[in-house]
Order: C-alpha cells, then sequence, then structure tokens
C-alpha cells in the first residue's frame, strides 16, 4: 500500500468503487481505501430499483462485489484501511489511515453516511438484541413475530416491503403526516395489508428485557401515547455523513455534507466528492455510481491540465 497513488478513493460503497473503476480504467494507479465496511450502506439493502441494467432490481450485497471486482479487474487496489487524516504536502496529499501514511496526487472523498439512531432509551442496550438497521439480514429470524420500522423515507418503506414478507405485522412510524419515499414504495406499502402507517408518531423508548417486545411511542396530533408491541425494532431515520476525518480541513454544507461544484471537485485542489457524503447528492444509487465516475474524471482531467477552481488552495 506504500508509495505515490495518481488517485486515492476513500470509500468502497457505489460512489467509492465506481471512482476506482474510473480512475484505474482512466490509466491512473489507483487506491481505494474500503475502511471497515467492504461495500458501504448499500449491503444491506436486499433490493435496488431504477438502476439502470437491472429491471428487476438488484441486491446491494450483489452490486457492489461486482463494481469493486471490476475496479480491481481494471487495475485498482482495495485495502480494508480507513482514511483518518488528510494534509497537503509538497505538491500531493499525505493521507494517514490506520495502516500507516501514504501519498496521493489526487483523491475522492467517498465516504458516504452511517444511519442515524434515534437517541431514545432502550436503543443502545438492545442493539443485535432486537434493533436492527438490516431487514433481509434478521427478517428471517421474525417470522410471525410483529415488528416495528421507524422512517418514512425510501429505506424505511423498503425495509417494511422486506419485513412484510416474514413478520405477522410491521408498524410503520413516521414523524411526519405523509411518506417521502419514491411513489413506487409509496403504493407498494400502502398495497401491503400486514403494514399499518401510522402517522404523526414519535418513539420515546424502546421496551424489552432479554429482547425487544415493544416500543412507547407518542402520537404528537392527539398528545396520547402507547405501547405497541415488536420483536423487532428497524430504524431508518436518516443519514449522517461520515466527514470527521476532515476536522476543519474543509467547511461543510448546512447540511453536514462536503460542498462541491458541478464537477464535483471541493475546496481543496485536488479533492473530489461523491455520493452521500456531498452536498447535493440526489439520494440514488444510480446517482452515486455516476458521481463516482464524474469525481474520478474530473481528478484525471486535474492531473492531466493542473487546473482547479480557483478559489482552492494551492497545493505547492
Amino acid at each position: 500500500m506504500a508509495g505515490m497513488f495518481d488517485l486515492v478513493v476513500a470509500g468502497s460503497g457505489i460512489a467509492g468503487s465506481s471512482a476506482a473503476l474510473t480512475g484505474a480504467r482512466l490509466g491512473l494507479k489507483t487506491l481505494c481505501l474500503a475502511g471497515d465496511v467492504l461495500g458501504g450502506q448499500l449491503l444491506s439493502i436486499n433490493k435496488i430499483d431504477g438502476y439502470p441494467g437491472f429491471p428487476e432490481g438488484v441486491a446491494g450485497y450483489d452490486l457492489c462485489p461486482m463494481t469493486q471486482e471490476q475496479a480491481v479487474a481494471a487495475g485498482a487496489e482495495i485495502t480494508a484501511t480507513s482514511l483518518d487524516r488528510l494534509d497537503p504536502e509538497r505538491g500531493h496529499w499525505r493521507l494517514a489511515t490506520n495502516e500507516g501514511d501514504l501519498q496521493a496526487r489526487g483523491i475522492v472523498l467517498a465516504t458516504g453516511a452511517t444511519l442515524r439512531e434515534l437517541g431514545v432509551p432502550g436503543e443502545e442496550r438492545f442493539k443485535g438484541k432486537g434493533v436492527s438497521h438490516c431487514a433481509s439480514c434478521d427478517a428471517p429470524l421474525l417470522r410471525g413475530k410483529p415488528v416495528v420500522v421507524i422512517g418514512a423515507g425510501d429505506s424505511a418503506c423498503q425495509e417494511a416491503l422486506t419485513l412484510a414478507e416474514a413478520a405477522s405485522r410491521v408498524t410503520l412510524l413516521c414523524r411526519g403526516q405523509e411518506l417521502r419515499a419514491q411513489q413506487v414504495y409509496r403504493d407498494e406499502v400502502m398495497r401491503k395489508a400486514n403494514i399499518d402507517i401510522r402517522f404523526h408518531h414519535v418513539v420515546a423508548e424502546i421496551l424489552g428485557d432479554g429482547g425487544v417486545t415493544a416500543v412507547r411511542a407518542g402520537d404528537t396530533a392527539s398528545g396520547e401515547t402507547a405501547e405497541i408491541e415488536a420483536a423487532g425494532v428497524f430504524v431508518y431515520v436518516g443519514l449522517q455523513p461520515a466527514t470527521s476525518y476532515l476536522g476543519d480541513a474543509i467547511v461543510l454544507a448546512g447540511d453536514g455534507r462536503i460542498p462541491t461544484d458541478s464537477a464535483l471537485r471541493t475546496s481543496l485542489t485536488g479533492v473530489a466528492a461523491a455520493g452521500a457524503v456531498r452536498s447535493g447528492w440526489a439520494g440514488r444509487a444510480a446517482a452515486a455510481a455516476g458521481d463516482g465516475a464524474a469525481a474520478a474524471i474530473a481528478i484525471a482531467r486535474y492531473l492531466r491540465n493542473d487546473d482547479w477552481p480557483s478559489q482552492a488552495p494551492r497545493l505547492g
């Protein structure tokens, strides 16, 4: 892993893998820092719809490895290493990782995001004992049992549909007054007889003994509080961008993500950002793949022409 790389990609989700694939195909000496989870958040998605080339949908745990394999076949190197810090150094970047330092002429930040937590009593206590973020992993264990899904977006609706195939009842708790998922998911959720949608509901506590038995939730419209039986609780209340390694190197946007221009270039010379970690991300797997390719192309052009937005600090 030591030495100078033309391109180092931080992150191995679909955006990072696409950036590594594109960089390698452009002839760049490319390294992908995969982090602890080789594949990112999409690995837990049972079915990704709307991804070109897969009319019946594709599982995230199939799509990510396929893209990684393509990147390796094109010449990229992938390592289970995390980016801890980046510092400018004499015309390039020095990257600190948990496996030591390395050098890069260009970087694509595709570190994605982590699922937000509710921050309520019982959530931490019952992690792995009923509190989960992976329906496809845990649905078989909950066959014939009631479960609760918390959230109103694509992930919440997709996971509710996955769980509905096994659970006796899926209660979908939404803070607001409507589902925010794509129309196709909203329609499917509405059609499922064993999915009960409850709007204006906020979870106050997750209850149980050795494992989860119920959640205590309040109806913000009526003010009433009730316990809802559940053997499993699945939390999908948004994403937290993974940017802690940046320190104060970049001023983040209001949503906590990395600002970029239309070419996905950041305010740091030779550093682009792609996928869920960048501000303006479209929230789709296909968009993340496109981001990765565009970011790698931006780095290749920079290395060839030494051009970058004028507001970016120079590395010299």
